[in-house]
């Protein structure tokens, strides 16, 4: 499962969690969403360590965040 999954249809571009995220893995996309802003995308998903930063900077709300399962956890 994805850590960090981004809506980039809702992204604005503002670049307030590339600022604040303490690992360095946002930064603005190539790519253009279908409003015409360039999104930002997570380019290491796997160096998350889930500390929300991102998701409580952005003004349009445009963060899911998963934790990793545990290893040897059990679901069900």
């Amino acid at each position: 499962m994805q850590r960090v999954v981004i809506d980039i249809q809702k992204c604005k571009g503002c670049g307030l969690c590339i600022d604040v995220c303490p690992k360095n893995i946002l930064q603005f996309s190539n790519s253009f969403n279908e409003a015409g802003y360039n999104y930002v995308e997570c380019i290491d998903d796997r160096s998350c360590i889930v500390c929300k930063s991102c998701a409580i900077v952005c003004p349009d709300l445009v963060f899911t965040l998963n934790r990793p399962a545990k290893q040897g956890a059990v679901n069900g």
